[in-house]
């Protein structure tokens, strides 16, 4: 305490011979030696009290790992993702009825502008196939139904209306039995490939492979018998058991048995260019196709949407940024009410130590020591805390990374984003609790009991 409280004469001038005011420059103290003084007396405070710097800490550390945590989080799933995209050629572009990209939530009434666009038919599918510039197209769309084998019915699961050609864009492998053949699509026979969760809920210990189940799709479509001719292991991905849990059937057998495809279940196909062919000789291709079977005048814009791998990589990363905007605003009221927390732990220290500061002012500290001592303390204070809440983050995206297959990892922006916020934060919240003890009165200070 003796050590907070006196001044060396070498160091500093006569509290007479200061000017009223004046700046630690002006009064001729070095900056660096403020600095060094205002942490050492800042460190000795803070030890003191270390229940109440423990509190401090926490909270500024739990909006810190909080932020910490979402950055990692969402650079992992950003990296799966991508890989995803990158495992695809980008010569591959997906036809839509609509660019999903440019749609718009509005609150006006009426239907919004893409609702009242064609669907893309099976007969503009088959064309599409048929097109020289084009080497392999795979159609879906996701509906919902249900499956029985015996007794009851399984609803929890996805379905989806595919081309034959889905293996290859679905990595894993078959456990037993087949894909379904071109040939059973074109005729949209009523077959059906399980993934192994749906073999284990519907069937147990039992070989589903050619095993009849129902299928219905909702009130418009009868309970249809359908044979199941394989069973498909996907995968492992970061979608775990969702991912995994799902029936394929054709495309055609859902449209025409099921009823499945609606305005919201719209068909989108995958084109993959014929080798030697660019995406842009394949696009023009589809495009001339598709305008000459709608028959679109030459001044009239497309009703279908040519989406590219690029446009898709564009949209995933706008939705996860908002997202991202999202969570960080959140976690930032945490950050403030952490700060919060500084400020009143600071003004309690400030009352606590107001005869100190009146020792320290009539040996010759100046206002400008006595404010930088607490805005030094409080910016311990809050980079302590981001520092905590930075291996908490750590902590936890390991852990998930070490549970799941999401590999999250912290970005190193995200580390220097929380130290630099967690010292702002620091000396805003500081401010008001240093103000208050460099304005102290030293004479009133050294009467405070």
């Amino acid at each position: 305490m003796n050590d907070m409280l006196q001044s060396r004469p070498s160091d500093r001038a006569p509290a007479s011979s200061r000017i009223p005011g004046a700046s630690a420059s002006e009064a001729g103290v070095p900056v660096l030696r403020i600095v060094s003084e205002g942490t050492r007396v800042a460190l000795q405070a803070l030890s003191g009290n270390w229940m109440r710097t423990v509190l401090a800490v926490l909270g500024v550390g739990v909006g810190t790992g909080v932020v910490v945590t979402v950055a990692a989080m969402i650079t992992g799933l950003r990296t799966e993702v991508m890989d995803i995209f990158t495992a695809s050629s980008p010569e591959n572009f997906t036809v839509m009825p609509f660019d999903f990209s440019d749609a718009r939530v509005s609150f006006n009434s009426g239907r919004p502008p893409w609702f009242d666009k064609p669907p893309i038919t099976d007969r503009e599918i088959r064309r599409i196939q048929g097109l020289p510039a084009i080497g392999q197209t795979t159609a879906s769309f996701d509906f919902g139904a249900a499956i029985r084998f015996e007794s009851e019915w399984v609803r929890n699961l996805g379905w989806r209306g595919v081309s034959s050609t889905w293996t290859s864009s679905t990595p894993g492998d078959f456990v037993s039995g087949r894909n379904f053949t071109p040939v059973e699509v074109d005729q949209a026979r009523p077959v059906v490939v399980i993934t192994q969760e749906v073999a284990e809920a519907v069937f147990g210990e039992i070989d589903p492979v050619g095993r009849q189940v129902r299928v219905n799709a909702g009130r418009r479509a009868a309970n249809e018998r359908f044979t199941v001719v394989g069973v498909f292991k996907p995968l492992d991905n970061l979608f775990g058991e969702v991912a995994g849990n799902y029936a394929l059937v054709p495309f055609t057998t859902a449209d025409k048995r099921l009823k499945a495809r609606t305005r919201w279940t719209f068909a989108a196909v995958e084109v993959v260019p014929r080798d030697g062919v660019t995406s842009t000789e394949a696009e023009n291709e589809v495009v001339s196709a598709l305008r000459s079977m709608r028959e679109l005048a030459p001044d009239e814009d497309n009703n279908f949407a040519i989406m590219r791998a690029q446009q898709i990589q564009e949209a995933f990363d706008q939705l996860s940024g908002m997202f991202f905007l999202v969570l960080v605003g959140l976690s930032s009221i945490g950050m403030m009410v952490g700060g919060i927390g500084v400020i009143g732990i600071m003004l309690i220290s400030v009352t606590e130590r107001t005869r100190e500061i009146g020792i320290r002012k009539a040996m010759g500290a100046t206002r400008q020591e006595i404010k930088w001592q607490f805005l030094i303390e409080a910016s311990i204070l809050t980079a302590a805390g981001a520092i905590s809440g930075l291996l908490v983050g750590w902590g936890a995206s390991e852990i998930l990374a070490a549970i799941s297959p999401l590999p999250a990892r912290i970005p190193l922006w995200s580390v220097a984003a929380a130290i630099a916020l967690a010292i702002v934060t620091g000396i805003l919240f500081g401010m008001l609790p240093a103000m208050r003890a460099s304005r102290l009165d030293p004479v009133e200070a050294l009467r405070f009991e």
